[in-house]
């Protein structure tokens, strides 16, 4: 590769920026621009959008090739394997455009991605002042953050292109901490440019990020993935099967009910004045729910009033609401941030009383129907406007299976986040991802591993089939085990270690060592990116461990040997002779002191399985002799 001498540091760092005008920026996508780094040592696609049917005619590092856009305007070329270095200067061109990316250097590109433990900037990380202030300025680790954005189909590029940063003190505390130390540490034993691009959005699930094509895979999507196409071409449509789904849920839950809320049956209380925050009402049975609120208006008409064409407006909802008329589903949206509003066709009304319901679903702090009251109103197709006041409300009780998402939730749907941030990227070349998630499917582990795998291989296509998928194991937090039982986040865990497994080209970067048991988003990112520089070093071939890992528990006689495999050094068992964090089980489990031999640990008692550092805030004192804990398991006994 080409090294960068400190002066030609300077100098890029210096290089003026060559923006591309507004009016090209769809002709080379929106992540080829200035001061991008883009993938070595493999054909480098190059794309992006012209005019039906021109030619478009791209150039970089000293090769010129051309292409036709077809029906759509999508055009493609792909240059030769580059070796690292730079920077170089790509254009693209027309009869009708010109567009240029300059400085772009040649390296390692990293896909950054999850939810907000992925998203959580370095600012926020621990040791950040001296870290940002403290840290050297690295021309050669360049930075782009994809603008959160979803959508029910996916999008051919950006709506507001990423910007290429590379690190100093001015940049760094934005970007994502623990893809940023991935990288700081990484570059350490692979000395090339890094480009980091981080597409990341708290609270969403992993289904959100894949593509119907990979959850087709996974038993269970097909409805939901219907829904969502239907949703496009005909969202009346949609929305009244999806409030069929909703009212499914519900006769789940109360077999053998009449009364049904969607219709305006059932007991209902009035509601305060204005809604608001239902924790706020200073009723004790909502001071601290999370869960389905339904609130109930009824709105008189005339049969002139009933014919016309009408929009419906209730405001703004926390956190996602399914919204009925007459019991016909009429709309449904996710984003506490978003006014609900509603496009109701001539006809779906009747003269005299209707019935206006909501079913507002919060899954964590305040819920509620808030924001503007005034808001709140059946607008007629000839302007007369009736406002929606004197709402009732029922409490939905806790008992039961969750409410489901609709397939186009933002955060919790399917396909959503890769339509609006992955979709773009189209065959954007890059040497690994790097995945921080989770938190949001717990609860859902038996579904979780093969998603996972689904997603993996799906990230690998128009890839190199062997580029590194490394996984962010779930930190300590929530409940500690006062006796064993079933712990939710120990259970994704798991699901998280046996995806891995499962993939010869992915690694797994334990921390349920360094959380917080009190704070989802615990601070320590510099060793979270530590270990994930050291799971890609263990995928690359190289002699490093990640920590212990189990390979299996065998039954000889009255004991049960568990053995572990890339055992830094030695086994120890901190603060003590004996290890502490073992489960042996049979129809219930129970706690198993255990003995290290060697790289096992020896277990004495009855079971058919072991579990280890199983809780939702384990205590555990399993570690190798490099300070690398070992992971959390649930393993059957041979």
């Amino acid at each position: 590769m080409r090294r960068f001498a400190p002066i030609l540091l300077a100098a890029l760092a210096a290089t003026p920026a060559s923006a591309q005008s507004s009016g090209n920026l769809a002709l080379l996508n929106g992540l080829f621009s200035d001061h991008a780094v883009v993938q070595r040592d493999r054909p480098l696609p190059v794309f992006g959008t012209a005019k039906p049917g021109e030619t478009v005619t791209a150039a970089f590092a000293g090769q010129t090739l051309t292409a036709k856009a077809d029906a759509n305007g999508a055009w493609r070329v792909d240059f030769p394997a580059t070796p690292a270095g730079g920077p170089y200067t790509l254009t693209a061109s027309t009869p009708s455009a010109n567009a240029k990316a300059s400085d772009v250097l040649v390296g390692d590109v990293w896909l950054c991605s999850g939810q907000s433990n992925m998203e959580m900037q370095v600012s926020a990380s621990g040791d950040a002042w001296n870290q940002i202030n403290n840290g050297a300025p690295n021309d050669t680790i360049r930075m782009a953050t994809i603008e959160k954005a979803d959508g029910r189909a996916p999008a051919a590029d950006y709506k507001k292109p990423p910007v290429w940063k590379p690190t100093n003190k001015d940049n760094v505390g934005a970007f994502s901490a623990a893809c940023f130390y991935f990288a700081r540490e990484l570059q350490k034993t692979r000395k090339v440019p890094l480009g980091l691009v981080h597409a990341s959005w708290g609270g969403s699930g992993l289904e959100a990020w894949m593509t119907p094509t990979a959850l087709r895979k996974v038993a269970g999507y097909d409805d939901a993935i219907e829904t969502l196409n239907l949703s496009i071409k005909d969202p009346v449509a949609a929305n009244r099967r999806w409030g069929e789904t909703i009212k499914g849920w519900w006769t789940a839950k109360h077999p053998g009910e009449a009364a049904t809320p969607w219709t305006g049956g059932g007991a209902w209380t009035a509601a305060p004045d204005g809604l608001g925050v239902w924790e706020r009402w200073g009723v004790p049975a909502l001071a601290d729910f999370n869960g389905v609120v339904w609130f109930k208006v009824e709105v008189d008409l005339t049969a002139a009033q009933a014919k016309q064409a009408s929009t419906l407006t209730v405001g703004q909802i926390d956190e996602m609401d399914t919204t009925y008329l007459n019991g016909v589903g009429v709309g449904a949206t996710s984003g506490a941030w978003l006014d609900r509003t509603y496009p109701l066709a001539a006809g779906s009304m009747k003269a005299g009383k209707n019935t206006i319901v909501v079913s507002a679903y919060d899954t964590y702090a305040n819920g509620g129907m808030y924001g503007d009251g005034a808001k709140r109103a059946l607008t007629l197709a000839d302007g007369t406007r009736l406002p929606l006041t004197a709402w009732t409300y029922q409490i939905e009780p806790k008992a039961g299976p969750q409410q489901p998402r609709a397939p186009w939730d933002t955060l919790a749907g399917v396909s959503t986040l890769y339509n609006g941030m992955l979709a773009p990227m189209g065959p954007y070349a890059y040497a690994g991802v790097a995945w921080y998630q989770g938190e949001t499917n717990v609860g859902r582990d038996q579904t979780y591993a093969p998603l996972l795998n689904a997603f993996m291989a799906e990230r690998r296509q128009g890839q190199a089939a062997d580029i590194p998928f490394l996984v962010v194991q779930l930190a300590d937090y929530g409940a500690f085990a006062e006796q064993p039982g079933a712990f939710a986040t120990a259970a994704l865990r798991d699901a998280q270690r046996r995806a891995v497994v499962a993939d010869k080209h992915a690694g797994l970067a334990v921390t349920h060592d360094i959380g917080n048991p009190y704070d989802i988003h615990p601070s320590e990112k510099q060793e979270v990116g530590r270990r994930l520089a050291l799971a890609a070093r263990r995928v690359y071939g190289e002699a490093v461990t990640t920590g212990p890992e189990i390979v299996s528990a065998k039954r000889t006689g009255d004991t049960v040997v568990v053995t572990f495999a890339q055992v830094g050094g030695r086994l120890v068992a901190r603060g003590s002779d004996r290890v502490i964090g073992f489960e042996l089980c049979e129809a219930t489990c129970r706690w198993a002191d255990g003995k290290i031999v060697g790289n096992t640990v020896v277990l004495t008692g009855a079971g058919s399985k072991v579990r280890f550092a199983w809780a939702d805030s384990p205590t555990f004192n399993l570690f190798d002799a490099s300070g690398l804990p070992a992971g959390p398991f649930e393993i059957g006994i041979q």
